[in-house]
């Protein structure tokens, strides 16, 4: 499905629901698998989401997990520990260029047992569940957090829970306190000082009602918007001031591009300052990667320059974004350069109309180029990969006035 997208308008005023955080909500959800007595409220209705509720309740032996990373992930460790379960992980063809091996390694350590059905590092991996005595593990701290976290998750349920030395410099930091938080908030003992993270055994837990925060990731789109109105008062809800989430980031990162951020309760209103300053911005996002691509558009929006780093991890997503970025944002008459780590762009006033943006199978590819409409018409291709993780994305940017077409291939 490609859109047309482009709007007569760019005062923008709504309230818009936002889908659970699928970070937390994976999370939770693997919890929920380890201890029934949890319930769940406002949890994603992303893609990723209902093939891992999916994956933890089934029973067949080879578990799809399509283009789900974070799943791929909690998964690889969940059924690691499941004590007599055998299954074979597997996913999209993307999915199987996505490296596994260092997961796959600290696993082993603790006495698991996983081979490749293929090219070795990568799925398809056969998992055979043990039951894990061993507690020591050292894994490399600059890798995908969701490793790390898919050890901890799994912890208190290990008969001696887990002590995960973080080898180097810590990546995403966010994600795994974000992990430590749900834990703590199951009366989980965990503790986390320099490098060393330790989750406590724990054989049951009380009956808990946990509601899952909106996804801030998601938000960012909005972010954008506003920063690439004329005026703009967007209500989106249900976001926390102080959010587990570390894309709750953009607060700060965007008051540097004209958005101010008011919360009352749990509603979060953004709102375009008049008369704004507008200059090159500068960010570190070794902790927030997943918002690089918002960013960078905004900025080719405001006709700014920008330089982003910290930005190693977008090679192994489920594109190389860094690369994709690069030929999209070319398309469009960007000056843009990107590294293995870092992207920069050159500001200019130049936007060329009605390019059609390839998605690369990327949830974020099409979300972060649509607020690009409030400049020029876009064409958005394989729009429906936003189901992922927003499946309602191109419905709320209706309710703000944008002209949606679909387009005849």
């Amino acid at each position: 499905m490609n859109l047309l997208l482009q709007t007569t308008h760019s005062n923008l005023q709504a309230q818009i629901a936002v889908t659970g955080s699928k970070s937390e909500t994976n999370r939770l959800l693997l919890l929920k698998a380890l201890f029934p007595a949890i319930t769940l409220v406002n949890t994603s209705n992303s893609d990723d989401s209902e093939v891992m509720e999916k994956a933890l309740i089934g029973k067949e032996e080879i578990v799809d997990i399509h283009h789900a990373g974070t799943a791929m992930r909690f998964l690889t460790a969940f059924f690691a520990v499941n004590e007599g379960r055998e299954v074979v992980l597997t996913g999209s063809q993307r999915m199987t260029e996505r490296p596994i091996k260092v997961l796959v390694e600290a696993l082993e350590q603790l006495g698991a047992k996983i081979t490749y059905e293929n090219e070795v590092g990568y799925p398809p991996i056969r998992i055979k569940g043990q039951k894990i005595t061993a507690s020591k593990v050292n894994i490399p701290a600059n890798v995908s957090s969701q490793y790390i976290s898919a050890l901890m998750l799994v912890a208190p349920k290990l008969e001696n829970g887990i002590e995960i030395n973080l080898v180097g410099e810590i990546t995403s930091v966010p994600y795994i306190k974000m992990t430590l938080a749900l834990l703590n908030d199951l009366d989980i003992k965990t503790s986390f000082e320099g490098n060393l993270i330790k989750v406590y055994p724990k054989d049951d837990v009380e009956a808990k009602e946990m509601t899952v925060e909106s996804d801030w990731s998601s938000a960012s789109y909005f972010f954008s918007l506003v920063a690439l109105s004329e005026t703009a008062s967007i209500t989106l809800s249900s976001y926390k001031e102080t959010s587990l989430q570390g894309d709750s980031a953009l607060v700060e990162i965007y008051k540097q591009m004209g958005v101010e951020t008011h919360f009352d309760g749990n509603k979060m209103t953004l709102a375009k300052v008049p008369d704004f300053k507008f200059g090159d911005v500068d960010f570190e996002l070794n902790n927030t990667p997943d918002i690089a691509q918002t960013i960078v558009v905004t900025c080719l929006g405001l006709g700014i320059g920008c330089h982003l780093t910290g930005l190693h991890t977008l090679k192994i997503k489920e594109t190389d974004r860094l690369e994709a970025l690069r030929i999209e944002l070319t398309k469009l008459g960007a000056n843009i350069s990107v590294t293995n780590d870092s992207l920069t762009l050159i500001a200019s006033n130049r936007i060329n109309p009605n390019i059609k943006i390839a998605t690369y199978n990327d949830h974020r590819m099409a979300m972060a180029f649509a607020p690009l409409a409030l400049k020029v018409p876009i064409i958005i291709e394989n729009a429906e990969v936003v189901s992922k993780s927003y499946p309602d994305f191109w419905e709320d940017l209706k309710i703000l006035g944008f002209n949606i077409a679909e387009l005849i291939a």
